[in-house]
């Protein structure tokens, strides 16, 4: 068992000396004094680059973050992890996301069962359904060609699936087209089936429990749509409906025949679901090739993460450097900016990802916890965010350790914008890290030919502190195979962190926590609400409604 008490540990207790020596160090000094510094907090893998040679760190840093991760055992975990261990320890589950990226003939087990024929069997049945809506063989009730694919699902089953298919619009081909309705609002769903037929229209109802209510609801909404239409109800469910589901009665209940039905299984948490055929979507949108492609990408990665030795290892790297900032700096928020609008639904999917997963008050072993766990994340693509958020990244009260994610080839003609993207990409960490003394405040507005009550009024407003760290993750070009390695870096590096913190990464009660309550006020006019404040609302609510 992994000591929960993380002050205790030697590693800690030094890391803890160290950041009192380095909390007056300013990049600044760092950069001056060492002109190897990007070559040595730099590396690359899987056709990505992370430099991170702008955080608050020096060598003794990285070696006393690496002493942690050896005293944690964190590649033990991982081996573990890749083992089919129940790393899940509240539902005695194994975590094994990293088998749906396998290569072929890779052998992976689960309670001593091969489970690798399971997974080769979901993927011909993903590449049929694929295969078949691509090129137009999939008939509706009417014999006509399915035009369009909605995804019904919620959190792990629509923000990965959705990020993606954004990510990767490129390669998806005319028809049919892929959309994605998520929340319970029927707003979402209403203005899909506005712009809708029902003769061409496939739904993919994505639960993993297939008893998660906004996707459910959604789903019987659907069905009720082709009802009204004088459709047939079973043909409809024969022809116009798939499942990606681990509860098979549940699916067999609605009606979904066994043909339309694929599987999920529960050593596959729901934000790191993509890779299995709750990434039908995606397969459906860019090709299945595409999306073996996706998958190598992930896989890559995984080698890496397995394989590379601790100081040029990108995940346990970047793991390392949060919990630096999160537990001996205090910095309780991470913000993830790519500077690629394809990639504007990252930091959504990796929100989820980190805070499902590290969101914890307790560890493993049930008992609270004495440091403070995953931060909040959260982000948006620039250029957009240097006019909105940047001014509190820059001179806000608390200061944020951010990640820049860009990709170094256009993949359209217009260079002249890439140039000007990537002269921002590079000039938003320069900023943060330097930002500007009093002494150079002056010499500009002195340039300028600012009289001298000029410059006293205007030099407190622009001197920027600086010393605010950040990552900068460069991808050769977004393709499907370093959008999987991009995705599975991060994963892993939340992997690093909930162990290090002695986490259980895999399991989200919190969020079941609201479901339940959310079933308990549904049924709220049979009994007393829980509050005067409940009651108050839903009294305001009914009376409105009757308005």
């Amino acid at each position: 068992m992994v000591e929960s008490r993380l002050e205790q540990l030697p590693s800690w207790q030094a890391l803890q000396s160290h950041h009192r020596e380095m909390t007056g160090v300013h990049m600044r000094e760092l950069f001056a004094n060492d002109p190897r510094r990007f070559a040595d907090f730099s590396l690359s893998a899987c056709g990505l680059l992370l430099d991170y040679s702008r955080n608050r760190i020096d060598r003794t840093t990285l070696d006393l973050l690496l002493n942690l991760a050896r005293e944690r055992d964190v590649a033990g975990a991982a081996r573990r992890m890749f083992a089919g261990d129940s790393l899940n320890t509240s539902e005695q589950r194994a975590v094994l996301h990293v088998a749906l990226r396998a290569a072929e003939g890779e052998r992976f087990q689960v309670n001593g069962e091969d489970i690798s024929a399971e997974i080769a069997r979901m993927r011909a049945q993903m590449t049929e359904i694929t295969e078949r809506l691509r090129r137009g063989e999939w008939q509706s009730v009417g014999g006509e060609t399915i035009t369009d694919v909605v995804n019904l699902g919620i959190g792990g089953a629509h923000l990965g699936p959705a990020m993606v298919n954004r990510a990767l619009a490129e390669l998806s081909g005319s028809r049919p087209r892929v959309h994605f309705v998520a929340n319970v609002d029927g707003a979402d769903l209403a203005r899909k089936l506005d712009a809708l037929s029902p003769a061409t229209t496939l739904f993919i109802v994505n639960s993993k429990s297939f008893g998660t209510l906004e996707t459910i609801t959604n789903a019987q909404s659907a069905l009720q749509w082709f009802v009204a239409a004088g459709m047939d109800r079973g043909e409809v469910l024969a022809r116009h409906f798939l499942a990606v589901s681990a509860n098979r009665d549940k699916v067999a209940q609605f009606g979904i025949p066994e043909s339309n039905r694929l599987p999920l299984w529960d050593w596959v948490g729901g934000r790191y679901s993509l890779w299995s055929a709750v990434g039908l979507p995606i397969a459906i949108a860019i090709g299945m090739p595409a999306f073996r492609q996706l998958l190598e990408g992930a896989a890559a990665m995984d080698r890496h993460f397995m394989e590379a030795p601790p100081e040029a290892n990108m995940p346990l790297i970047m793991g390392l450097l949060g919990v630096w900032y999160v537990n001996f700096f205090g910095c309780h928020s991470q913000a993830v900016l790519p500077y690629d609008r394809r990639l504007a639904l990252l930091p959504v999917h990796l929100q989820q990802l980190d805070m499902e997963s590290n969101g914890k008050r307790v560890d493993r072993d049930g008992r609270e916890l004495s440091v403070a766990t995953g931060p909040l994340v959260w982000g948006g693509e620039g250029t957009s965010g240097q006019h909105a958020f940047f001014q509190w990244l820059h001179q806000g009260t608390q200061w944020v350790p951010a990640d820049f994610v860009a990709c170094a080839r256009p993949e359209h003609g217009l260079e002249h914008h890439h140039r000007i993207l990537l002269a921002n990409l590079l000039a938003q960490p320069r900023a943060l890290m330097r930002g500007r003394t009093e002494a150079e405040a002056r010499a500009m507005l002195e340039a300028d030919g600012k009289p001298e009550a000029d410059i006293q009024r205007l030099l407190p407003h622009l001197v920027f502190p600086g010393n605010r760290p950040s990552n900068t993750l460069m991808l050769e070009r977004l393709d499907p195979h370093t959008l999987g390695a991009l995705i599975a870096l991060y994963e892993h590096k939340v992997f690093v962190q909930g162990w290090i913190w002695n986490l259980n990464s895999f399991d989200q009660w919190g969020v079941e926590l609201g479901k339940q309550m959310a079933l308990e006020v549904l049924d709220s006019d049979k009994k007393e609400a829980a509050d005067v404040s409940e009651q108050g609302l839903l009294d305001w609510c009914r009376a409105t409604q009757k308005d």
